[in-house]
């Protein structure tokens, strides 16, 4: 089995997909393990893209010109091993349509080949990895492009036809895809992120390796940490031809490791670790199996010690990894740690024009208005992974309706988006605690008589933020703040009010600490 061209097919237990995982549907027919003849391993052939073109062959003759065509005609051959085939497709609707309606049909057409297979794993392609070679092949046969085609997708697919092949990377570990469009020219930077960006620069360019090592990025879900690790990876080999850059997901990891002891290259697996310049792994927090966490911190002390620089990315700070190894966890905070927090008011704009901006080089009389993209800005405050489809859905909105684009209409168009969402409530408890890790001060302190300047200011911006979003009243509030009088409360919301009003940084912090507060997670 050819491992570098795989991204994973086979999951260790207990594993639980992100929300932005590759897009990859696996189906096993049931029964099928019956089948292989695990006694005779000297009977087991691995599947090939030969192999793959006689089962096309036969699906052909058993369902038509015209339905081979409409549902195969895209499908491509990937890898396989003894008891799976990884197949790609180049769209989701293709996908699932697979999946449902001719998973049993594939299994048993690669038994009738006399090969042992058991699961067909389905994978999109243009959401796993840019293949240049095969855009050619499938504009070919896509229909022709209406008048005032969408420009995300005429922008994916100039950024997909232009970017240069992917190095391949050497040795059993292979590694995962890097997006093309995601690089440091075009990440935006904002106050959330500046810090995490800066770091992100210096290790791109070889001049953090003692320091930051090893650099470990956390945020929620869509605020730009595997853009990050997606640019340095590219940055990384573009600025250093000689470097060895593995870009990998915690998933891709397990698979490969698991890949590497089933088919006895355990050893092989382990030497090709050495040979890695950098390392960046993203989504380490669904690292799952002691053996794969034992060979992963196994992997990180050859790294580190060697002076290797090694990324980590995850939805959490090391401490609070809970699923992860003791000594993992103790190695990834043995290094630098930055966290990519919400995006700002001014940030959100920023990343809308940015894209705004992509879009127009594509349809250059696309027209969304300043006023609409302020009102996005200020209506969709989650990451910017909402604010990208925002943007997307309303460039679909122009281009089907034709029709000008008013802050009525985007309010319809994105109505799921800023109309259905019932806000949480939020307890004092959570103010306190988002305000001492902002302000690196414990809840002891918050809490306690301590009247310094670096403890004033973060108990006076709690109080506020207790008054503005909970319905408590000012001596409920200072109760809960060590027992102080309701004219302390008041004080500190009447002094957060005058320095908000005469400083637009602050002002911009508190609101901050705001939408920290309403992402934290309901209890």
């Amino acid at each position: 089995m050819d491992l570098s061209k795989s991204d994973g097919s086979s999951r260790p237990a207990g594993y639980v997909p992100a929300d932005d995982d590759e897009e990859i549907a696996i189906v096993e027919k049931p029964g099928a393990r019956k089948r292989r003849d695990a006694d005779d391993a000297s009977a087991v052939v691995v599947p090939t893209a030969a192999a793959w073109a006689k089962v096309l062959e036969r699906l052909r003759k058993q369902l038509g010109e015209d339905v081979y065509s409409s549902w195969f005609a895209r499908v491509e051959f990937e890898a396989g091993d003894a008891a799976s085939v990884m197949l790609s497709v180049p769209t989701r609707f293709l996908k699932s349509w697979i999946h449902g309606n001719y998973r049993d049909k594939l299994v048993d057409l690669w038994l009738a080949e006399g090969y042992t297979i058991r699961r067909i794993d389905i994978l999109v392609r243009t959401a796993v990895r840019p293949r240049a070679e095969a855009g050619a092949t499938v504009a070919a046969s896509e229909p022709e492009p209406r008048e005032r085609p969408a420009p995300t997708m005429l922008a994916h697919a100039k950024a997909v036809a232009e970017a240069p092949k992917r190095p391949p990377n050497g040795g059993p570990l292979g590694g995962s895809p890097v997006d093309p469009r995601c690089s440091f020219d075009t990440f935006c930077e904002g106050t959330a992120n500046r810090v995490a960006l800066a770091a992100a620069r210096s290790v791109a360019d070889g001049a953090a390796a003692a320091s930051f090592n090893p650099l470990f990025l956390h945020a929620g879900v869509g605020r730009g940490k595997s853009h990050l690790l997606h640019a340095i990876a590219q940055a990384s080999r573009g600025g250093h031809s000689g470097r060895n850059v593995v870009y990998l997901t915690a998933e891709h990891f397990m698979f490969r490791f698991v890949a590497a002891i089933r088919n006895q290259s355990g050893v092989a697996f382990k030497e090709s670790l050495r040979e890695i310049d950098v390392l960046l792994i993203d989504d380490v927090q669904f690292l799952q199996g002691k053996s794969a966490q034992q060979e992963f911190c196994h992997l990180l002390n050859v790294l580190i010690d060697g002076a290797r620089q090694v990324v980590v990315a995850a939805d959490r700070p090391p401490a609070e990894l809970e699923s992860l190894d003791e000594r993992v966890r103790s190695r990834l905070g043995g290094g630098v740690a930055f966290e990519i927090g919400s995006p700002d008011l001014d940030l959100r704009r920023r990343i809308l024009r940015t894209r705004l901006a992509a879009a127009k080089e594509i349809s250059p009389n696309l027209d969304i208005p300043e006023t609409v993209i302020d009102y996005v800005a200020q209506t969709v405050a989650t990451n910017g992974r909402d604010l990208e489809g925002a943007l997307n859905r309303l460039v679909a909105q122009w281009q089907f309706t034709n029709a000008p684009i008013t802050i009525p209409s985007a309010e319809v168009t994105l109505r799921d988006l800023i109309g259905t969402r019932e806000p949480r409530r939020v307890r004092i408890e959570d103010i306190q605690k988002v305000v001492s890790r902002h302000f690196n001060v414990s809840k002891a302190d918050l809490l306690s008589s301590r009247r310094t300047r670096t403890i004033v200011r973060p108990r006076q911006i709690a109080m506020y933020l207790s008054k503005a979003m909970t319905p408590r009243s000012l001596p409920e509030i200072g109760r809960r703040f060590g027992g102080r009088d309701h004219t302390t409360v008041l004080h500190a919301v009447r002094k957060i009010e005058e320095l908000m009003a005469g400083d637009r940084g602050f002002g911009d912090e508190v609101e901050l600490l705001r939408k920290m507060v309403e992402d934290q997670p309901i209890p």
